[in-house]
């Protein structure tokens, strides 16, 4: 037989609105009586009804998690911080039902979960991981996030820029509210009848990382070594994160008056096989290479895997480097310099900011800084 409300109430002694004010955290309610209720809520096994909840409350307790690739070690270190500060006090009222949606990398299925979590009243979405840089995305995305606002759904991004200021907004017809500076602004009239008073919901908030000022570092601590010829495996064409990176490479490469060979640069997946495929690649094209920068760790054991493959030796003959610095960075052989990104403490702070239990700056954008972490794999050039 279903637990209802009221036998909740009886239990505890009090009223179905005092249950119903400890459960929602909406109304202050003595420490003794909170206590009473929530016991009774644990002997009874009460679940309350999501469905009906949401509609009353406008969002539920589903919060929703998007992530390029569930078995990257950068989405699951960031998926796990976020869902474990969004899982609240441990009590029933604070607990919150954390969906992790794998996009495979996919725009569209970016969007298609959004709408989904839409539908579901989210109470909250952290999206993760580069952005794609196209406008036609960038506008459908503005949308969603528009609606996902007028429902009074909480948006994050994290380990991505804010929404460009005067994005275009359109999406299947309708127009949403371009975003400026991680911020909502007010509603066009189209958008007024896809998502009603889209100015008045919660603006959305970004976590961002300094890849311009890590990669930088990077290709400084190569040259500083004594390095000119340096190719550099870059991410997939398109994304934040990718050309982020590739610029600070570059400034750094200018800064020293070192040319920016096109040939020394090849584009691949944010993957091992990218990596060894571009490695072989870089060395057809220049065979005096003496140090390589990879999109990220798992690119860089490619890399030196490919090397290998030529009978060079990391980094005797050829220096090699990464970025993220993922738990595995430090027990490759060669351990890897890369560059430290504070997945963790990112993760924890959208998840905060999610839920409402850090200020957000005023400008809603919090930019967590990278350090460089010199190890085995970077050497002096061969002589």
């Amino acid at each position: 037989m279903t637990v209802t409300l009221a036998d909740v109430a009886a239990r505890a002694g009090v009223s179905a609105a005092t249950v119903s004010r400890v459960l929602n955290s909406n109304y202050p309610v003595a420490e003794a009586t909170r206590d009473r209720v929530l016991r009774a809520v644990a002997e009874l096994e009460y679940v309350a009804n999501g469905p009906a909840s949401a509609l009353a409350a406008a969002t539920s307790d589903l919060v929703g998690i998007l992530v390029n690739d569930v078995a990257d070690p950068f989405f699951g270190i960031l998926a796990s911080a976020v869902q474990s500060e969004m899982s609240g006090d441990g009590t029933p009222a604070g607990e919150k039902l954390a969906v992790v949606c794998n996009t495979g990398g996919s725009p569209e299925r970016e969007l298609t979960y959004l709408t989904l979590l839409h539908r579901q009243r989210a109470g909250a979405v952290v999206l993760t991981g580069g952005a794609t840089e196209d406008p036609a995305h960038t506008a459908a995305l503005a949308a969603r996030v528009a609606r996902l606002a007028a429902a009074g759904t909480q948006v994050v991004l994290c380990g991505r820029p804010p929404l460009p200021a005067g994005a275009p907004a359109g999406d299947g017809g309708s127009t949403a509210a371009p975003v400026a500076r991680g911020r909502a602004a007010g509603a066009s009239s189209a958008a007024a009848s896809s998502a009603s008073a889209a100015d008045t919901g919660p603006a959305p908030l970004t976590v961002a990382f300094d890849n311009r000022g890590g990669a930088r570092s990077l290709t400084e601590h190569l040259v500083a070594l004594g390095h000119r010829r340096i190719g550099c495996v870059a991410g997939p064409e398109g994304l934040t994160t990718t050309r982020h990176r590739l610029e600070g490479h570059r400034a750094a490469l200018a800064a020293h008056g070192i040319a920016d060979v096109p040939g020394r640069t090849v584009h691949g997946a944010y993957d091992r096989a990218s990596g060894y495929a571009a490695a072989h690649e870089l060395l057809r094209r220049d065979e005096e290479l003496t140090a390589v920068v990879a999109g990220n760790d798992t690119v860089a054991l490619g890399v030196c895997a490919a090397l290998r493959e030529h009978g060079l030796r990391v980094p005797e003959d050829v220096s090699v480097a990464g970025f993220d610095d993922l738990p595995f960075s430090m027990d490759a052989v060669p351990a890897l310099t890369t560059v430290r990104l504070p997945l963790a403490e990112a993760g924890a702070r959208a998840g905060r900011l999610a839920m409402g239990r850090e200020p957000a700056p005023a400008d809603g954008v919090t930019l967590l800084s990278s350090e460089l972490v010199i190890r085995k794999s970077t050497a002096p050039p061969y002589s």
